[in-house]
């Protein structure tokens, strides 16, 4: 028991040396190529250069980078996520006269897929905020406006919150909302700029409002266009754990009390576990049950996330549950063979089910260490 103690203990030291000594020399040098970030490697950790990019993937690269060079964990990171900002701006924004970001290029840069998706424009916006915090360069800013004036002339629906996307589409999902929020939430920090405040409040009052069931304590996913529920209801435990997060740098931004509805996401998360490992599952519906038994790594990242939120708070307990969470991410999903490489995605028997390396989850993994360091370690 004294060992596994000291095994949890020194967990964050370990995942901050694998993200800098690992994980960020890799993706900067096999995970970049002409077109940009790749978007995923094989197994064996060579880039599948073939695959297309997903335009929010790019977005989520450019933030580790710069959220790295920030934390002055890695320098250099500042100069690759300008260069993955400059590869961004060049082909994915406004290629066909129109304003925002295309959704996906191929690798060789040209559109694959037209659509403006709010899910892509919310990291866009999260990338474009941690750039700026850097060097508060004005061209940056202007960016981060231009992106806001798209937001709010083409993607702003009557009903509350943004579109899921133009063409517009149903469902619409809770999930492009809480990125935005969580976009808001960086450009507040960035820029210090009062209206950052407002606009997270809107989404704030979103959450409360329509993407929040206080009678039942749990955030759905899918929904109509005026908000009403799509039944059956669909829980994803790692967005209960991400909304606790959220709402902990909303109140730290607003002094907006968010102490009692974080308690409730959190309970409501950790009732979706696999009993084997520890870990939160995929899906459930919104009485308790597990609906998909298979368990993806970034829900992991997010329960670590929620308790150091926690932690922050004073709540006793949770800084020993953030590094349990830590240290179950750092042995079912980050022991992979290939060094800053990760394990995706289980079934309910430990097998691997995505045999690629996506790239898609370094944010989830770098953000969730930063959190750790600066909170636990603090």
């Amino acid at each position: 028991m004294a060992d596994e103690g000291l095994i949890a203990a020194g967990v964050v030291a370990r995942l901050k040396r694998r993200m800098v000594e690992d994980a960020l020399p890799l993706w900067s040098t096999v995970g970049w190529d002409a077109g940009g970030f790749v978007d995923r490697l094989h197994c064996d950790g060579t880039a599948d250069a073939a695959a297309p990019r997903r335009v929010f993937v790019q977005a989520r690269q450019i933030w580790c980078y710069a959220k790295a060079a920030q934390m002055g964990w890695y320098p250099e990171g500042r100069a690759i996520a300008l260069k993955g900002l400059e590869h961004l701006l060049a082909k994915a924004k406004a290629p066909d006269g129109k304003p925002g970001y295309v959704h996906r290029l191929t690798p060789d840069g040209a559109v694959l897929d037209a659509r403006r998706d709010a899910y892509d424009h919310a990291f866009i916006l999260f990338a474009l905020a941690t750039v700026y915090s850097l060097d508060q360069d004005a061209q940056i800013r202007d960016e981060i406006d231009a992106l806001l004036a798209f937001l709010d002339g083409h993607l702003r629906s009557p009903h509350g919150g943004v579109h899921e996307s133009l063409p517009v589409s149903l469902p619409r999902r809770q999930n492009p909302q809480m990125h935005l929020f969580e976009a808001m939430i960086a450009c507040f920090d960035a820029t210090h700029d009062l209206s950052f405040q407002n606009r997270a409040g809107e989404f704030f009052a979103l959450f409360l409002a329509n993407l929040y069931d206080k009678r039942k304590c749990a955030l759905g996913e899918y929904f109509e266009e005026d908000w009403s529920k799509i039944e059956p209801v669909s829980v994803e435990p790692g967005h209960q754990a991400e909304w606790v997060w959220l709402l902990k740098g909303f109140e730290r931004i607003t002094g907006c009390p968010t102490g009692q509805r974080r308690a409730e996401l959190l309970a409501t998360a950790l009732r979706y576990h696999d009993a084997a490992t520890g870990c939160l599952v995929d899906e459930g519906d919104d009485v308790g049950n597990i609906r998909r038994s298979t368990r993806r790594l970034w829900p992991q990242t997010e329960i670590a996330k929620a308790w150091i939120a926690q932690a922050e708070s004073g709540e006793a307990g949770a800084a020993a549950e953030a590094r349990a969470a830590l240290l179950r991410l750092e042995r079912h999903y980050l022991s992979h063979p290939v060094r800053g490489g990760w394990y995706d995605q289980f079934d309910s028997d430990g097998k691997s089910l995505v045999d690629t390396i996506p790239a898609s989850s370094f944010y989830h993994v770098l953000c969730a260490v930063t959190e750790a360091e600066q909170v636990l370690e603090g």
